[in-house]
């Protein structure tokens, strides 16, 4: 699958740190290595923690948009 497209999507407009990044990790741990995931975060301190908690899980963060009311973020599951 294209790294452009997400095989799952969560949107966390409006969760709070962080709860943001605890569901942002369970949804990664349903889906199979490889996949990617598109979460969607509002600016500010969500922006500042999700992004850096997943890559110190061993995940990939490879691609960040920015959308009217906030971000989202693609994000490849590390290999098991």
């Amino acid at each position: 699958m294209s790294e452009n497209t997400a095989d799952e999507k969560i949107d966390l407009r409006g969760v709070l740190c962080p709860i943001n990044f605890v569901k942002t990790k369970l949804k990664l741990e349903m889906m199979e290595s490889g996949q990617v995931l598109e979460v969607t975060l509002d600016d500010g301190e969500p922006m500042r923690s999700v992004p850096r908690s997943i890559k110190e899980e061993g995940h990939k963060v490879i691609k960040v948009e920015q959308i009217d009311d906030g971000y989202k973020i693609f994000v490849k599951k590390a290999d098991s």
